[in-house]
């Protein structure tokens, strides 16, 4: 049966160092799965309906406004309009916001912009015309206008094709069906209400419902990002607190909240590095140190950011080899501008020459820009900036919290020291949202994703002090245990002079490769059998795993994720022996779908309940992988574009 997987390859473990094209780490999916529900739900008939309703509103507004003597300045239009309110600009502004309606004022001018949606009503536009009347009576009424008014599209810019033909936007129109067809999507997916997901770099921990609430609540939900600061005390409130809350954790004099994922984070840091480093005279500090060991937004961020990418070797610890930072330091002195350091490591390791490190690239006027997507395995237990970091970035998406799952939503703010205050984001739009010396947006929104941010209050303000510190404690002792147990099955890469890891591990299944021609993708596939998600495949070493179970994981967990993975061990010791046929067993044959296993015909040499029911605990809550495995050569090599053909566009062309 054919199958899809994604091929897009602009993720970071894609990204090729010094020669980096995207610094592309959170895609926002969550949101955009959200708009594809709000499609299928409504489907073309109801997204035409919504629209015709929007814009005819819209049409009526516009009609009234031109008998009040304030004509829009559009001839055509679809939900928006332009007035000139001339003196009255300022009161008719003032009276709609004491009626609970805010217009967009056009800087330096007496233009106001008016937007409907679906949301608006017939009332709220008959409270706009009253506001532009200035307290004269309006002798006219949206019932009136409806039977008069033309609409505002021209002919031509009318959509002639059809739209959103597929069968999953005609299928799904009543609550009672979508709930059954996001209930028929769940089944396919291995979240954490069924299991550990175990990705390595990707700290998938829980998002306690507690946290996750407020975000539901109209009075966080539905402030627009511009809507004007008495408006939104509450927020900048809890933004002030949560800012507070972070420089206490990580020791940085400010925070800025307005990057929205790790590596506009990353971003942001090296902007204000340079902003810095340009106040000073040195222009020319457009070095970046990175250690080969560094994620590969690292790099694509340095790109961005104008700066030329130095690799930094690692020695075979996965440490940063700090002899070749000296070197390449000193070679560089003049125009060193930054080093971008992951701590703890991309290797799962703690750097333990962080300090003589953060050090040399001081002696030569270099700032530290810290990776901080491993904060998970520091908080409480040490702060960033006392031991040398200038500027870092803090996943809220992965250590504070806010789901991480899908590609978003992220947020990853910066924290500074205080050198660098100064210099951090702002916005033209919003004094309040940054220094006066700083670089600019990296963020349309002044706060970034503020309507998430709640999760992380929420998540701090319920820890405290001891339970953050107590999370970092069991993240690292889980990761610890896991690489203990397996050790003695599979080689663990990278480990410190004492023997432990920091918050993941790398376990190697390169010995099963060798031993029985079991690739890491084999292993891959199979986890889904015994009813879990994968761990980071071949990153940040090909043909290995990186396992980070966080501090979510309970030890009855674990133990099931490890007796999967010895099974899977042992499994392969049979294709090594001769057991099952190297071309044909549970290892390559994996994923097992309910298909294959009930089919009339069975041709393999190891049962159906060996396919299936691998372990004990799948019998009571087995996970149906719903397709089997997929050629991921082929459709490397026969991509299926979604867009119109060449003839498509020519077409329409002419």
């Amino acid at each position: 049966q054919p199958a899809m997987r994604l091929a897009l390859q602009t993720r970071e473990q894609h990204i090729r160092r010094e020669k980096a094209t995207s610094n592309i780490c959170t895609a926002q999916v969550l949101l955009a799965v959200i708009a594809g529900f709000y499609a299928v739900y409504h489907g073309p008939d109801g997204i035409r309906r919504i629209a015709t309703r929007v814009h005819r509103l819209t049409a009526i507004l516009a009609a009234g406004l031109k008998r009040l003597g304030h004509e829009p300045r559009e001839d055509a239009f679809f939900d928006t309009l332009t007035v000139d309110a001339g003196s009255e600009a300022d009161a008719v502004v003032s009276r709609l916001a004491e009626a609970g309606i805010n217009l967009r004022r056009y800087a330096g001018t007496s233009r106001l912009g008016i937007s409907l949606d679906e949301t608006a009503t017939r009332g709220e536009v008959e409270a706009l015309w009253e506001a532009f009347a200035d307290g004269k009576p309006v002798e006219f009424t949206t019932e009136e206008l409806d039977r008069e008014v033309e609409d505002a599209i021209p002919t031509a810019l009318r959509r002639q094709s059809d739209f959103l033909t597929h069968p999953v936007f005609n299928s799904f129109h009543s609550e009672t069906e979508m709930m059954r067809y996001l209930r028929r999507l769940a089944d396919k997916d291995i979240a954490l209400n069924r299991s550990m997901i175990p990705l390595g770099s990707c700290t998938m921990k829980l998002n306690a419902a507690t946290e996750m609430l407020p975000i539901t609540w109209p009075q966080f939900a539905n402030i627009h990002p511009f809507a004007p600061a008495d408006q939104s005390e509450g927020y900048r409130e809890l933004i002030a607190e949560l800012e507070a809350m972070l420089e206490a954790a990580t020791g940085f004099d400010s925070v800025s909240l307005q990057p929205n994922s790790g590596a506009q984070g990353e971003y942001a840091g090296l902007l204000t590095i340079r902003r810095y480093h340009a106040s000073r005279g040195d222009d020319n500090r457009d070095i970046c140190l990175i250690p080969s060991s560094a994620h590969g937004t690292n790099p694509a961020s340095a790109v961005m950011a104008g700066m030329k990418v130095v690799v930094v070797d690692c020695d075979d610890h996965g440490n940063v080899d700090v002899d070749d930072l000296k070197a390449k330091a000193e070679e560089h002195s003049e125009r060193l501008g930054a080093l971008m350091v992951t701590y703890p490591s991309t290797h799962g390791v703690f750097e333990e020459a962080i300090r003589d490190i953060c050090e040399t690239v001081h002696q030569h006027g270099g700032q530290v820009y810290m990776d901080g997507a491993n904060l998970n395995a520091l908080l409480g237990l040490s702060k960033p900036a006392e031991f040398g970091a200038d500027v870092m970035h803090m996943n809220l998406h992965k250590t504070f919290c806010i789901p991480h799952g899908g590609g978003g939503p992220g947020v990853g703010p910066i924290g500074c020291r205080a050198h660098l205050s100064p210099f951090r984001p702002n916005h033209p739009l919003a004094e309040e949202a940054g220094p006066a010396d700083g670089f600019g947006p990296v963020a349309a929104a002044p706060w970034g994703s503020a309507g998430i941010l709640p999760i992380s209050w929420a998540y701090i303000a319920m820890m405290g002090t001891e339970g953050l510190t107590q999370a970092t404690k069991l993240a690292i002792l889980n990761a610890n245990y896991v690489a203990k147990r397996l050790s003695k099955h599979y080689p663990i890469l990278y480990k410190g002079k004492n023997g432990f890891v920091a918050h993941e591990c790398i376990v190697d299944t390169r010995v099963l490769k060798d031993e029985a021609g079991i690739t890491v993708d084999d292993v891959a596939k199979r986890l889904m059998d015994f009813g879990f998600h994968a761990p980071t495949m071949s990153w940040p070493v090909a043909g290995t795993l990186m396992v980070e179970p966080t501090e979510s994981e309970s030890k009855a967990e674990l133990d099931r994720f490890c007796e999967a993975m010895i099974a899977i061990r042992d499994e392969a010791k049979k294709v090594a022996k001769g057991d099952w046929p190297k071309d044909d067993n549970p290892l390559v044959n994996a994923p097992h779908t309910l298909a294959s296993v009930t089919a009339d015909e069975w041709k393999h040499p190891y049962s159906r309940e060996t396919a299936a029911y691998p372990s004990p605990a799948a019998r009571y809550d087995k996970y149906w992988p719903p397709v089997a495995r997929v050629d991921n050569v082929y459709g490397d090599r026969h991509l299926v574009c979604s867009c119109p053909s060449i003839e498509e566009y020519k077409s329409a062309a002419e």
